[in-house]
């Protein structure tokens, strides 16, 4: 499993895109001195890439010659600082941001949020701790250094006889411990944050700058692809570092009231799912142009440039993903720190709600997005498609199901397998010798339909007994659809799916979800070539038996912390349809 880097959080860890960490310090010491023409504007020009010598490819011998490796391992001062501190006796604490599971006895299981004692961090990628009894190798990736080091394990206040707390131990001018660690989270917010500012600032200024003056290497299209929307990032959190510094209170760090900025920008914080969801496409980008030289010398002679420190460029984009996912961190630590009474109490309270629902919501719209790709694919293993695209309207498979619907004007009743979208339901029939084919029939929908639970016994729509059923109605037209289930379990699944449905189309208008074009027909197309390659139309029966097995993905009203931060988390082999086709689905029959 390849880690997650932590680098707004502890700037010292290998990013998952590369084998680089930074070293901290600028790469010097090269054999000749590098310079490269800059125009006017500040923008590379036509013949970039040159040193004193002259000509692009001397630059690329002088790569060569150096010995330096674009994205090569460097070495780590935060790293040996924390060797010298446990070298010399003191306990280094690390927070765990993710659950690290294992069946290894050499390595240290934990829990999201479980605090370990780092006992050696010799190794960049693996670091030896401890958590009560039990000793192992962890990731470092997976933790975070906490802000307060002279924190006890126990929770502050301490505790003294007959239960009083004692708030008697004293920093600074009659500063208590709580103080202190306040002023630590508080003073850890605002440096972070204007670290970051200056991340952003060397990406949109030391490489989209110069790339946007390469025509000839890069178009706009490119750009937007591994960039996203990173520049209106960078312009939010302008605002957002301007209105934090207002807030702190520089004589008295702990009295800074910094709630009210997240609750403030927590809308704006929304565009980061722009730029979550379009990661993984920058990361494949940028992995297809660094096969060749030219876009590799360009890149680390932009971040030399730049004088930013030495990690590669798709290790710089994963910040923002990262960032997004700290707040809640940063704001919970704080609210463990500050009193009920503090003015700023309610506030950080709010904050971190806020902060947690951002998280959610970005968290769910990448769900949603990993979705389309599944139902193209779904479409395109049907047979006999007629009309739009389900994707034209639809993002969500909510429940699917086997049904009995019967028709005017015979009444006649069919066994039809029936897929519930946002805004259609989809109707298919199947094969007759081979049950795991389907094929498209009609579909409905939904906007114009009104549910109505049907009452056991005769119908007076349609004149016939029916038992377990339920009415699809048009509230424009007399359009009526009448469905039977087998049992009263599965028409009660059903009638809760259509609530569903409503409340996903809902909530959709209210959050601003939508697919783009784009991303619709990059769907479609990829679901076409998967088929041209080879994939099976028909459905399979393991896909039949995954389809009806499964719970409606509702989002809980509260998730545990390594769900809601999952965004950076590990990425895992992907798996292909057949398998992960289960994962659209929502009921267990």
């Amino acid at each position: 499993i390849t880690s997650p880097v932590a680098f707004d959080i502890l700037p010292l860890k290998l990013h998952p895109f590369s084998q680089s960490t930074p070293t901290g310090l600028d790469c010097v010491g090269w054999k000749r001195r590098i310079s490269v023409p800059v125009i006017a504007d500040g923008a590379l020009d036509k013949t970039a890439l040159t040193d004193d010598v002259g000509s692009e490819e001397d630059l690329y011998e002088d790569f060569r010659s150096s010995n330096h490796r674009y994205g090569h391992p460097g070495g780590g001062g935060e790293q040996l600082a924390i060797n010298e501190l446990i070298s010399d006796g003191s306990v280094v604490y690390a927070e765990a941001l993710w659950d690290h599971v294992t069946m290894d006895d050499q390595e240290l299981g934990f829990k999201a949020g479980d605090v370990i004692e780092v006992m050696d961090a010799t190794n960049k990628e693996w670091w030896w701790g401890r958590i009560l009894d039990s000793e192992g190798w962890f990731p470092a990736s997976f933790v975070r250094l906490r802000v307060n080091q002279d924190e006890p394990m126990e929770d502050y206040p301490l505790k003294v006889e007959g239960g009083k707390e004692d708030d008697s131990r004293r920093f600074g001018m009659g500063q208590t411990t709580k103080d202190q660690m306040r002023t630590n989270v508080i003073n850890e917010i605002i440096s972070t944050e204007r670290d970051y500012i200056k991340h952003l600032k060397d990406i949109c200024e030391g490489y989209i700058k110069q790339c946007r003056k390469r025509a000839d290497m890069f178009t706009e299209e490119q750009l937007k692809t591994i960039f996203g929307n990173i520049e209106d990032i960078y312009r939010c959190q302008k605002k957002f570092v301007k209105a934090l510094e207002k807030k702190f209170n520089k004589d008295h760090p702990h009295l800074s009231e910094v709630g009210s900025c997240f609750l403030e920008y927590q809308t704006e914080f929304q565009i980061y799912s722009e730029y979550c969801n379009n990661h993984p496409n920058a990361c494949m980008e940028l992995s297809r142009l660094t096969k060749v030289n030219k876009y590799v010398y360009f890149f680390e002679a932009c971040r030399l440039l730049q004088k930013m420190i030495d990690i590669s460029l798709d290790g710089f984009l994963l910040t923002p993903v990262q960032k997004i996912c700290k707040y809640p961190l940063q704001l919970a630590e704080l609210l463990k720190y500050t009193n009920p009474q503090h003015r700023d109490f309610k506030d950080v309270e709010a904050a971190l709600n806020a902060m947690k629902n951002v998280a959610r919501l970005i968290n769910e719209r990448k769900r949603r997005l990993e979705n389309i790709d599944k139902i193209a694919q779904w479409q395109s293993s049907i047979e006999d498609w007629e009309g739009e695209d389900v994707l034209v309207r639809s993002s969500e498979l909510i429940y699917s199901g086997e049904l009995a619907k019967i028709s005017h004007p015979q009444a006649k009743s069919q066994q039809r397998m029936f897929f519930l979208f946002d805004h259609q339901l989809v109707c298919c029939k199947k094969d007759l010798l081979r049950r795991d084919i389907l094929y498209y029939k009609s579909r409905i929908n939904m906007d114009d339909m009104e549910m109505l639970d049907v009452e056991d016994g005769k119908d007076k729509d349609f004149n016939v007994s029916v038992k377990n059923a339920f009415k699809l109605r048009c509230r424009d037209t007399e359009e009526i659809h009448l469905f039977c289930a087998k049992k009263p379990e599965q028409k009660q699944r059903w009638l809760k799916a259509f609530e569903n449905e409503r409340r996903q189309v809902q909530l959709d208008q209210e959050t601003g979800f939508s697919i783009t074009e784009v991303q619709k027909k990059q769907a479609m197309l990829n679901a076409s070539k998967q088929h041209h390659a080879g994939k099976p139309k028909a459905v399979t029966r393991p896909y039949y038996d995954f389809l009806m097995r499964q719970k409606h993905p509702t989002l809980p009203s509260a998730l545990p912390q390594q769900q809601v931060f999952m965004l950076a988390e590990p990425k895992r082999k992907p798996s292909n349809f057949w398998q992960n086709i289960s994962r659209l689905t929502p009921f267990r029959k």
